[in-house]
């Protein structure tokens, strides 16, 4: 029994053996048709490596002296600056402008944006609940109307 199971791992693994040429050599096919020594494996994974740039390292190597990069050279600054300062000069652009647009922003802009729907309704039920106070006092004092509502104009008008 013992014997049965290993030879039929062994048949197993030549299988496999055959499968992976199998896979090999097409792959060899659909890359070239080229067959491939060791050394050609070698020089191909050579040409995929990247080339090192050197920027501020020199290498003593011949071989590597071609990676080299030039050194920078720093821009003209004093160019630009005088054809900022000239731009400057030009009023017409600075006439142009809003100040309006450039002042910034107080720090508690957002929250009063957040909260200006909400004031709305706030507003709209202190306005109900003041004509409901006046309504009761009416009903409590059925006196003169008009009295009471000149002492509710003089508080609606401080508040216009």
């Amino acid at each position: 029994m013992a014997e049965e199971g290993i030879g039929q791992l062994e048949a197993d693994a030549l299988k496999r053996k055959e499968r992976l040429l199998a896979l090999k050599r097409k792959r060899e096919e659909t890359s070239g048709g080229e067959e491939k020594s060791a050394d050609g494996i070698k020089q191909e994974e050579e040409k995929i490596l990247p080339k090192p740039k050197f920027r501020s390292y020199k290498p003593q190597d011949d071989e590597l002296q071609e990676n080299v990069l030039p050194e920078a050279t720093p821009g003209d600054v004093e160019m630009e600056v005088k054809e900022q300062l000239e731009s400057a000069k030009n009023r017409g652009i600075i006439e142009e402008l809003d100040l309006t647009t450039l002042a910034p922003r107080k720090p508690d802009w957002d929250l009063k944006r957040d909260v200006a729907q909400k004031l709305a309704k706030l507003e709209r039920r202190t306005q109900r609940a003041i004509a409901e106070l006046i309504r009761d006092r009416l009903r409590e004092g059925q006196s003169d109307l008009a009295e009471a509502v000149a002492m509710a104009r003089p508080s609606q008008q401080d508040e216009d």
